[in-house]
């Protein structure tokens, strides 16, 4: 498939859990601009990091079933997508699922459009994947940190 814009994704938690953040590089093809987001938490995993880079990028499209390709170098993302597991635990009602509240919120985004993953090793000299963990890690350590609040309420349960 052509894809219509590219958007590269990378997460990072300190301590995991740990303070974390996300950054996203979105590039259209064919056009010489392009955008970057980064959020930063006060106490998240990488995962869900990872996965909240996906999101966001995902959410930032304007029009729906634009052709996107993904580049991630999450596994834990990309195989869950593209091995189908998500929809299995959908299925499941995702029971049991850790990340559940994100799985459910990339899923209504996922379905407006049309994507592609793409798995790449990080911190491989690949500069869109680089500048995304660049901007995970500056977000990780902002003064002003969101909170997880999903994430901070499940690990208090444990407690």
């Amino acid at each position: 498939m052509e894809h219509d814009v590219h958007i590269y994704t990378d997460g990072a938690a300190k301590g995991n859990p740990g303070n974390g953040g996300y950054g996203v590089v979105m590039e259209w093809v064919g056009k010489p601009y392009k955008k970057e987001f980064y959020e930063g938490f006060r106490r998240t995993t990488n995962n869900r990091m990872e996965l909240l880079a996906v999101i966001v990028g995902l959410e930032k499209l304007k029009n729906p079933n634009t052709r996107v390709l993904v580049v991630s170098d999450s596994k834990y993302v990309v195989d869950s997508v593209v091995k189908k597991w998500v929809l299995g635990w959908e299925k499941k009602g995702f029971v049991d699922r850790k990340n559940s509240d994100l799985w459910k919120r990339f899923l209504i985004v996922y379905r407006k459009h049309k994507v592609d993953f793409k798995w790449i090793k990080g911190h491989n000299n690949h500069v869109q994947n680089e500048r995304c963990d660049e901007l995970a890690v500056m977000a990780s350590m902002q003064k002003q940190l969101s909170v997880d609040a999903f994430y901070e309420k499940e690990e208090a349960k444990l407690l």
